[in-house]
């Protein structure tokens, strides 16, 4: 799979002199360290799956992470939400993550979102990130997750855990989705929650570990994501088996979107470009005369695009697709975006400001 992410700028040597062990692997080596530190990651969920996974994003080097959590920290969640000590009981759980991020690494940026992911919110949330991690608790909120990223064409990384048992798969609108995996809730009380079966703090941990490693396999570009495949980990047996997981037939593959591509967009120019990226990356170059418009402020309100022929883009792509299918829904039809984003700009020689 390509990588989700494009490289930033060149590493200091104290960047190097820190992940020295990721610049060793060829897998990664400089030019995925890069694209690590220009990455933007949402976890939802800081408790027994976000925890870990926090620190090892941070770790790793993510250079931006969000966190949605509405919930506070309680003493019984630190039995195996590692981000959280006992000082932090009471504290809201995306304050105390944003503070172990930065104790652990000063330079990570991490965005805080204190509140509860709703289908009223969900697209707005997971727009402007390259790539989400779902630690959620909830049927609920896994079905919002998965619809979200589907409508925005992204990938992502999901996990689960009850008593000594997990589950970790990478999902894609293209192939199977957490909708092929579990098609519909199971009736409400069938199926217990942590608070009622318990969890081992451990279990938390293997399977978060294993979700990091597919997220820095996927914004990299390594090895072979973990896509078509649910991985199942007993502990108690000590196993892991991989089960195979195919997208239902019936569910509706991604529509054809209108697209322009960037030598279109070189030679013959005239549409208004509008740049759905958030304000960060547009201050590291931006397509000369385009106007700003980020991805969750336009998805809150697709009217308040000028009045076309349009083009949208974003960084690669995926964000701008989004963008087009929720601007197409209002009935508009002089609206494009670009294909391969602001990368696809630069490689063909556009320039930027």
């Amino acid at each position: 799979m390509r990588a989700l992410v494009e490289p930033g700028p060149e590493l200091t040597a104290a960047q190097r002199d820190r992940w020295s062990r990721h610049l060793l692997l060829p897998e990664i080596g400089e030019l995925g360290q890069r694209r690590l530190l220009n990455a933007r990651v949402l976890v939802v969920g800081a408790g027994g799956l976000g925890s870990p996974a926090l620190l090892y994003l941070a770790a790793a080097g993510v250079g931006t992470i969000g966190v949605v959590d509405d919930d506070v920290v309680e003493t019984s969640n630190l039995q195996r939400q590692v981000l959280h000590g006992t000082a932090d009981v009471g504290r809201a759980k995306v304050d105390s993550a944003a503070d172990a991020v930065a104790r652990l690494d000063p330079g990570i940026t991490v965005v805080r979102h204190r509140e509860r992911l709703t289908s009223a919110s969900a697209a707005r949330i997971v727009a402007g990130y390259d790539l989400v991690l779902d630690g959620s608790d909830t049927f609920e909120t896994r079905y919002l997750v998965n619809d979200a990223l589907v409508a925005a064409g992204r990938p992502w990384v999901w996990g689960a855990v009850l008593r000594f048992d997990g589950h970790v798969s990478v999902f894609d609108p293209a192939g199977a989705t957490y909708r092929d995996l579990f098609p519909t809730a199971p009736p409400p009380g069938t199926v217990p929650g942590c608070g009622e079966a318990g969890v081992l703090g451990g279990v938390c941990a293997a399977v978060a570990s294993v979700m990091v490693t597919e997220a820095v396999k996927l914004l990299t570009g390594a090895g072979r994501p973990l896509l078509g495949r649910v991985l199942v980990h007993d502990a108690l047996a000590m196993t892991w088996r991989e089960l195979p997981l195919r997208a239902d037939p019936r569910r509706a593959g991604p529509t054809h979107l209108p697209t322009v591509t960037a030598a279109d967009l070189l030679t013959r120019p005239g549409a208004v470009v509008v740049d759905v990226r958030e304000p960060d990356e547009r201050a590291r170059g931006a397509i000369p005369g385009s106007l700003a418009l980020p991805l969750g402020e336009l998805l809150a309100d697709p009217g308040a695009l000028p009045a076309g022929p349009v083009v949208l883009h974003c960084a690669r792509g995926s964000r701008s697709a989004e963008a087009v299918r929720a601007v197409l829904a209002t009935g508009r039809t002089d609206v494009a975006h670009l294909e391969g984003g602001f990368a696809a700009w630069r490689a063909a020689g556009g320039p930027a400001h």
